[in-house]
């Protein structure tokens, strides 16, 4: 049977050359990097080298990144250190956020007692800076502002200068979780001065289980793990050495390349647009999908005109896989919380689908997933 991922939001495959990095890691830099001894400080070499070369792309220091397992763990330390460390009693953030957003600072008002505030969004899914503005203003208490760079269900783009702009006037801390923006944007942290970031690298070509952390210089790190003195202190735990090579290779390779994959998967983005348009005219876009600039070039939420608990399984059965909701719920039903916060009742009940592209998508694989929509919508 002919198969068809078109759910790279969820996860990529890896790169050949990150394999093979890997690969040869694994075989002959084995040392922990804890080590004293040559192989150890061998492995520990090649950890500060990938380290440094990450931080040239995003115009900081070295010192500024922690490696992490993930963006969920990353998310999880900038968001308790913000409460344990710097004094932040409040926090800002929308119901549209990763779960790894919204399910800490739920656990962080239920421990800590610490204030949450929603930003209104539209019916687009779009933050509302005015709003934003107006509860940064309504008390001087010390806030972090958390608010995703794009988001991973409907692709929507923050103005992170904007909202970086209006955090500075109030004296705010800013997080983005800019796990779906690595390694498909260009990030430059000294022009726009985000306080932290988070990344995941399966989500640009990389391995699964690393990922890493930024925070601004003077906003230092205390870890939640204890039992060790790894990172800088701030991540107890021995370094996943082959996974952080890897994930420097892939960064690596789509930074260099990004200008043409771009343009190559918006124009596929906008080829998958056209041809869903003209399977019928009751198909509809969620979030800001349908347009080019102002959402994920590698990201489209589609809203079907029916209510069919299936079609995500006969998608499925044709070889095809893309999301409903977040694939991070896990196989969770629930439905999607982001399209939930501004669809109505009405139309979030109908069939919506994230459909995600990479440079590995090919303008056959949309041809072969629009031919299966219309024997699925049983259109002639």
């Amino acid at each position: 049977m002919k198969t068809i991922f078109l759910d790279n939001a969820s996860t990529t495959p890896m790169y050949s050359e990150v394999i093979s990095v890997m690969q040869q890691s694994m075989q002959e830099n084995f040392g922990n990097p804890s080590s004293t001894h040559q192989f150890g400080r061998q492995a520990k070499s090649s950890i500060e080298n990938a380290r440094k070369n990450i931080a040239k792309h995003f115009n900081i220091s070295s010192s500024q990144l922690v490696f992490t397992a993930g963006g969920t763990e990353a998310d999880n330390l900038i968001l308790i250190n913000a409460v344990a460390n710097l004094e932040v009693t409040r926090i800002i953030t929308t119901k549209i956020e990763h779960h790894a957003v919204l399910h800490t600072v739920e656990h962080l008002q239920k421990e800590n007692n610490i204030k949450i505030l929603f930003v209104n969004v539209d019916e687009f899914g779009t933050v509302d800076l005015n709003h934003l503005e107006e509860l940064l203003a309504s008390s001087p208490e010390k806030t972090l502002v958390s608010l995703m760079m794009v988001n991973n269900e409907i692709g929507n783009i923050l103005p992170v200068d904007e909202v970086s702009e209006i955090c500075k006037k109030y004296n705010a801390l800013f997080h983005s979780d800019t796990v779906q923006a690595i390694g498909h944007y260009k990030i430059d942290l000294q022009t726009t001065p985000i306080d932290f970031i988070t990344a995941s690298a399966h989500k640009f070509h990389g391995p699964k289980g690393v990922g890493f952390m930024y925070f601004k210089k003077g906003l230092g790190v205390k870890p939640m793990l204890h039992g060790g003195e790894q990172e800088k202190g701030a991540r107890s735990s021995t370094e996943n050495v082959h996974a952080i090579l890897g994930m420097d290779k892939a960064l690596e390779i789509g930074i260099s390349n990004l200008d043409v994959d771009s343009k190559y998967i918006s124009d596929l983005k906008e080829y998958f647009i056209t041809q869903l348009k003209k399977l019928s005219d009751k198909i509809t876009f969620n979030g800001l999908s349908l347009d080019l600039v102002k959402s994920s070039y590698t990201i489209l939420n589609v809203r079907f005109p029916v209510e069919n608990k299936m079609f995500l399984f006969n998608l499925d059965l044709a070889g095809i896989a893309v999301s409903g909701g977040s694939a991070c719920q896990s196989g969770s039903n629930k439905g999607s919380h982001v399209l939930q916060a501004f669809l109505s009742d009405e139309d979030a009940k109908k069939t919506s689908v994230r459909f995600s592209f990479s440079k590995f998508t090919t303008k056959a694989d949309l041809e072969y997933c629009i031919q299966k929509l219309k024997l699925i919508l049983k259109i002639d």
